[in-house]
């Protein structure tokens, strides 16, 4: 039995990377492609959110002589192409998508309307949403809160590398301690870093959970959308 009926989950552009350091891996996007389209086939009702990390980040060393809205506009043209790479990829097994851009591109992806994204949801339909909120100063974290609240989610599941929300880096100390949950409010005063603070603040103004799990583990997306109890949750 589902633990959620509708669920947003929000990948980083490093997820469709691999194990290189940019760019978009085949393989790895198929085999996400295949967990995202067993949880659908499970019927639940899926949005994405990609990162573009993998491709442009806004704020990287490269984007540091640029202009910020430049930057960001560029980071969000490069979730586009990871939102049509993860399109492509569940189409090629059936599973039918739409991918949604805030910024239109008529030839390339349907503009964002929050009645027809629902339409599509409702039908089975794997929705993924790009291009950020089209406004610059908004992480992907946060355009992931927005649609995650238009949409009316029952919560955000953020993969990540690590398994949970950790008091500091797992990866750098070996001591950090992990939480299975947190309020919303101990991880801004803590200043975790899992989601930027705005979107932390917009979940917890709306009573959204977010789940924080491991995207490298095969089936966790699976056991998160059955309602098993993965990674932290943050409520």
């Amino acid at each position: 039995m589902p633990g959620y009926k509708r669920i947003l989950l929000k990948l980083s552009g490093e997820a469709l990377a691999g194990t290189a350091t940019f760019g978009i891996d085949a393989d790895r996007v198929r085999a996400l492609g295949r967990e995202v389209a067993d949880v659908a086939a499970a019927g639940i009702q899926v949005g994405v959110v990609v990162g573009g990390g993998n491709i442009f980040r806004g704020v990287a060393a490269a984007a540091r002589s640029m202009d910020r809205v430049t930057g960001d506009h560029m980071g969000m043209l490069a979730t586009v192409i990871n939102s049509l790479a993860l399109s492509d990829a569940l189409e090629q097994m059936g599973i039918p998508t739409r991918v949604m851009s805030a910024i239109e591109m008529h030839q390339v992806a349907e503009p964002y309307i929050r009645r027809r994204a629902i339409r599509h949801l409702e039908k089975g339909r794997i929705v993924i949403f790009a291009a950020g909120t089209s406004n610059p100063y908004f992480s992907t974290d946060t355009a992931a809160t927005l649609r995650a609240l238009e949409i009316k989610a029952d919560v955000i599941a953020k993969a990540t590398r690590v398994d949970g929300v950790y008091d500091k880096d797992p990866l750098k100390f070996p001591d950090a301690v992990k939480f299975t949950e947190i309020t919303y409010l101990e991880v801004l005063s803590r200043a975790l870093g899992v989601m930027d603070a705005t979107s932390i603040a917009m979940c917890r103004d709306n009573k959204l959970p977010i789940i924080v799990f491991n995207l490298n583990t095969i089936g966790n997306i699976m056991r998160m959308s059955m309602g098993e109890t993965i990674g932290t949750v943050i409520h």
